[in-house]
């Protein structure tokens, strides 16, 4: 029952559902159709289409993983169907031509043997003449199924004539029993108001041909199975002259006619035809005809056009995805063509699947399964086309104009609901595999350079989030690092972004590339092809970051760029990272990273040579210092990172679980202890960035420790319970560790030309706070290195190391000292953060 052509089928729903529920159904299902057929001409006329029909829609628009996993589906919905109306073809040929059970031998026109080895023969022979036709290319196909319509034409014209030409009569029916064979009568009464009556309402009944118990939900999958050929014309899409001009108007025809025809035949007989008739009797309208033969040439000429439509649309599917590349080399074969262009290999693999499939017998038990293929596919169309209004492309300009987004998204809503009305177990089975599919070719296929729209949607959702990123509302609670990350060359600075990336706590995180050349003297922009390096050198390495490449006269001109410009409403940095200025060769961390040392990776992207050690540098001392200064202006907080080439995280995460690693936090300004004071801005940005260092998940084994510099007389353990009850207003766990520091600022107060606490100190501490110290001239060489020293002592060795970093001076002669300074202070300490905050970034409050 599930292979009839149309008018059988009509006969079929109306005998189970009564014509008030066979309404219903071909309303849901063309509405569906209706919603879908909207979308295929949307997408149809938005450009060229090639072969694959929907599969190339969805590709197109979706991605290969929607595509090809779709296309998979679609692919195997066609061969099933074809499967399905061959055999329905061999059941209607047995039915007219088969030996009746129970006879050995045939008369007159009953010669064919029944059995299933014989069904399978006949299938065989019906489905290689398909692939004959298939074979010879599309011209015979079309001319054959033009051939077809002409015929159907004529039965159907016939078969509305019979309804009234045909006197009532009295249609015998032989029903296979236990017994053999038992005959019952149906009754053609001519059109007749209490026969209409009869059939309004539904009477669900055991099918005769399966044994199966009716339901609306069985009936309505069998006669949407009926309904599928709507995408036969987008499925030729390939084989069309104008697809953009055929497909719409070609498609929408024939929903229109068939929809008028399935309900005017539905009428017709609920009012001629009683109940016993239309259930136990599915080739009545032979009976009843005034010219028998031409229904049953008209039955046989529609199911092999129906058999070889999925079989060629399943051979274009299969061959756009070989096409493709999507699977490999899994479907290479199916690639290979005649010389016209037919694909020959495909045709002949999907005939060698659908033969496979006849080996089932009957299939009346997966065609619930082969209708939600069909809805998942029709679903997709939709959402494809949904995705494409959504996404507001300009390039989205449909000549079709007939559609909205509510109806993509009705089309939608209709197929998933009559997915889970039909078998619930076969749509979840079904939207299972066809997230397996999802899986496996996102992780697997090759990228592809059809656009994805989930780039699009992406923009178009973050544009509209970013312009409610409204910077008036940031409040302190909701504080993130937002990191600007200055780059010279990734080949010595890998283990420093690994590094970053950890402390960006979900924030932005942008690597910055200074390139010193002047666009006037050039033909074109050095930077494009340097972009895509960049972008593969981030995906490498695994770390959420953007790229941001300027060109400028001065490293320090390109960082303030950089500065002004990185970022996007509320989305700047805040925060600048920067590697620390010394006299220490690069090395090439790129070559020995694990990312880049694979076979294929010969040479690491197209980074140039690291400098050498003897070649002069492209940034001075002072340059490198006015770096530093210009952002603290721009209110950006400041990180100089030291030796982070060395810190080998993955072993220091890997050594023994006793004692962990430790992460040393010094939130005191060590270049400037008559001011030493634990709770100033800088100290707490301070302390924040080692918190966040320590939430990334792979450094929370490591433990914070925090020193607390004290000198004698100073009651020690009165500070130490006030910065206790400090960490723990702001929730950060830490081990505090008492140092004393006598004898490092004893040495400090002999240089200075004044006594601690003399005239001028107070005001000088003050103007410190507002601008630029001014005692970096009183710092002596010896205090430093003395400073440096007890640094060193605190064991055991941690990390990584978080100190204090001053500003820089205002005058800018001392540039060049204060840089000294900053270099003896962390010489030989190993990984160091140097940190400098001017924005307040922690919270007491709930």
């Amino acid at each position: 029952w599930a292979h009839w052509p149309l008018p059988s089928l009509a006969g079929f729903v109306v005998g189970h559902a009564g014509l008030y529920q066979a309404l219903a159904m071909f309303a849901v299902a063309y509405f569906i159709i209706g919603m879908t057929v909207l979308s295929v001409c949307a997408i149809a006329t938005n450009g060229a289409l090639d072969a694959g029909g929907a599969y190339y829609m969805i590709s197109r628009a979706l991605g290969p993983e929607f595509g090809g996993s779709i296309g998979i589906m679609f692919f195997l919905a066609n061969v099933c169907g074809s499967a399905l109306y061959v055999l329905g073809l061999v059941e209607a040929v047995v039915d007219s031509f088969g030996i009746p059970p129970g006879q050995e031998a045939g008369s007159g026109v009953h010669v064919l043997p029944q059995s299933y080895w014989y069904e399978l023969l006949y299938g065989t022979v019906l489905l290689a003449l398909c692939l004959l036709v298939c074979l010879v290319g599309a011209s015979i196909y079309a001319k054959a199924t033009f051939l077809i319509f002409l015929i159907v034409a004529a039965v159907l014209g016939t078969i509305l004539v019979s309804f009234f030409a045909t006197r009532p009569l009295k249609v015998p029916i032989r029903l296979p029993s236990i017994n053999g064979t038992e005959t019952d009568n149906g009754v053609f009464t001519g059109f007749s108001l209490n026969t209409l009556r009869d059939n309004l309402g539904g009477r669900y009944e055991i099918d005769y041909t399966t044994g199966q118990m009716m339901s609306f939900s069985s009936v309505f999958a069998v006669m949407f199975n009926g309904c599928t050929g709507i995408m036969a014309g987008s499925n030729m899409s390939g084989d069309l002259k104008r697809p953009s001009y055929s497909i719409p108007r070609g498609t929408i025809s024939a929903v229109l006619f068939t929809y008028l025809v399935y309900n005017l035949l539905a009428f017709l007989m609920c009012a001629t035809c009683n109940r016993i008739l239309l259930q136990k009797d599915y080739g009545f309208l032979r009976d009843i005809s005034i010219f028998p033969p031409l229904v049953t040439v008209g039955i046989y000429a529609a199911t092999l056009s129906a058999a070889m439509s999925n079989l060629i649309g399943a051979s274009r599917i299969l061959y756009a995805l070989a096409r493709d590349d999507l699977f490999g080399r899994a479907l290479a074969l199916a690639k290979k063509t005649s010389a016209s262009g037919n694909p020959v290999m495909a045709v002949i693999l999907s005939w060698l699947m659908v033969q496979v499939v006849l080996f089932s017998g009957k299939l009346n038990t997966i065609a619930s399964v082969v209708t939600i293929f069909f809805l998942l596919v029709y679903a997709t169309v939709n959402l494809a086309c949904l995705a494409l209004e959504w996404a507001s492309a300009p390039n989205f300009r449909p000549t079709f104009q007939y559609f909205t987004w509510h109806t993509c998204l009705l089309g939608i809503a209709g197929c998933c609901v009559m997915m889970f009305l039909i078998s619930p177990v076969s749509a979840s089975a079904s939207l299972g595999f066809l997230l397996l599919l999802l899986l496996a070719l996102h992780y697997l296929s090759p990228s592809s350079t059809w656009g994805y729209i989930s780039q699009a949607l992406i923009f178009h959702q973050v544009r509209k989030y970013l312009l409610m990123l409204d910077v008036r509302k940031d409040h302190v609670k909701f504080w993130r690092p937002q990191m600007l990350l200055m780059v010279q060359n990734p080949r010595g600075s890998t283990r420093l972004i690994d590094f970053v990336n950890d402390l960006k706590k979900s924030g932005l995180y942008v690597l910055g590339h200074v390139e010193l050349q002047d666009l006037d003297m050039l033909p074109s922009d050095p930077l494009q092809p340097q972009q895509d390096s960049w972008l593969s050198l981030v995906d490498k390495l695994n770390v959420k970051a953007f790229v941001s490449l300027t060109l400028a006269p001065s490293v320090r001109h390109g960082v303030r760029q950089l500065l002004f410009t990185s970022g996007l409403g509320g989305m700047r940095p805040n925060t600048l990272v920067l590697g620390f200025y010394d006299d220490e060769a690069p090395q090439d961390g790129l070559a020995q990273h694990p990312a880049f040392t694979s076979a294929r990776e010969e040479v690491p992207l197209g980074f140039p040579p690291l400098r050498a050690p003897t070649t002069p540098k492209l940034l001075s001392a002072r340059e490198y210092v006015g770096i530093v200064a210009d952002a603290l202006k721009m209110l950006r907080n400041v990180l100089l990172a030291r030796q982070l080439e060395s810190l080998d995280k993955a072993w220091e995460l890997r050594r023994a679980a006793s004692p962990p690693p430790t992460i040393h936090v010094w939130p005191v300004n060590l270049l400037r202890p008559d001011s030493a004071r634990y709770a100033d801005t800088c100290s707490l940005f301070l302390l924040q960035m080692a918190c966040v260092l320590n939430m990334a998940r792979a450094w929370r084994r490591a433990r914070l420790r925090l020193f607390l510099c004290v000198e004698a007389g100073t009651m020690p353990h009165a500070q130490e319970e006030k910065l206790r009850q400090l960490l723990k207003d702001l929730r950060i766990q830490a081990q505090i560790q008492l140092v004393p520091w006598d004898a490092i600022t004893h040495l400090h107060w002999q240089t200075c030309q004044r006594p601690p606490g003399g005239p001028g100190e107070e005001e000088e501490e003050e103007e410190g706070i507002v601008n630029f110290p001014t005692n970096t001239t009183q710092v002596s060489d010896e205090y430093v290195c003395a400073a440096n020293k007890l640094v060193l002592e605190q064991s055991p060795a941690p990390a990584v190391r978080f100190l204090y970093l001053p500003r820089p001076p205002a005058d800018t002669s001392l540039y060049p000292l204060y840089l000294h300074q900053l270099e003896l202070l962390t010489r030989g300490l190993g990984p160091t953060v140097l940190v400098h905050g001017v924005s307040a970034v922690t919270s007491t409050q709930l």
